[in-house]
């Protein structure tokens, strides 16, 4: 079994007055890919971005529980934010490309972690657009504007670009819904490669791709946690009748 990476402990999260998360307990473990699956507005993309804090971001949020990651609890007060989602890297459902070169949104992250030397920097540049299965196609353009792009790529480039500082964690939300059928393959077979190194962590509402990336699922449905489970049982042999309503597609 694989060691827990992740644990979130009775979390509940507000907008306001309104309740968005209700007692989200799960433990997610490390150099897997678990998938938030659920019905839009469940709340998989709120509980994605608790993960790396990114809620704090928004006005009138109040989250209660625990979240570690490697033991250590990312809601105390002490802890360093730009360290966190240096460590939990994430890639949106829209490509945030710079609108400056390939090579520049690479370099950007580790630029500001203080990495200035030329040879190391290029490094970095091949090594990650090598994970991310796009160097070929890029390494004679990298000082092309990165939205030269088509889509696919830009998303395989932001991919790069969150590796490019050596995160642990990968939180993706729905990083292939907006693209063409190759292009998702694409995407889908690199997180298949990526686990290997990482924790990947993926909300996607096509349960056709959570059901060919993910190793766990975890269904959401009105801000609760329904059912968390192995991939496969989730599919074929759910424990809830909620869940199995949903991913045979009687609601959603």
């Amino acid at each position: 079994m694989k060691e827990t990476k992740i644990s979130v402990k009775d979390l509940n999260l507000y907008y306001g007055q309104k309740q968005a998360l209700r007692n989200i307990t799960l433990d997610i473990p490390e150099k897997r890919v678990t998938a938030f699956i659920g019905p839009s507005g469940c709340g998989k993309s709120t509980f994605l971005r608790v993960l790396n804090r990114m809620n704090d971001l928004i006005d009138h949020v109040k989250i209660e529980g625990d979240v570690f990651i490697d033991g250590v609890n990312i809601y105390d007060k002490a802890l360093d934010v730009v360290n966190l989602r240096k460590n939990v890297g994430m890639v949106f459902q829209k490509s945030n490309l710079f609108p400056k070169s390939i090579y520049e949104n690479i370099v950007y992250g580790p630029k500001i972690n203080g990495i200035r030397d030329k040879k190391r920097l290029d490094e970095i540049v091949e090594k990650t657009l090598n994970q991310a299965a796009i160097w070929n196609e890029a390494k004679d353009r990298l000082n092309e504007n990165a939205l030269s792009l088509s889509g696919g790529q830009q998303q395989r480039l932001c991919i790069a670009r969150a590796l490019a500082v050596e995160p642990e964690i990968i939180l993706m939300d729905e990083p292939a819904s907006a693209l063409d059928p190759l292009s998702t393959a694409k995407i889908e077979e690199l997180i298949h490669d990526l686990k290997k190194q990482y924790t990947i962590v993926i909300v996607t509402h096509n349960m056709q791709q959570a059901a060919r990336v993910s190793d766990q699922t975890a269904f959401f449905y009105l801000g609760e946690l329904i059912e968390f489970d192995r991939t496969t049982k989730i599919f074929t042999n759910p424990s809830m009748k909620q869940t199995e309503d949903y991913v045979t597609g009687r609601f959603g």
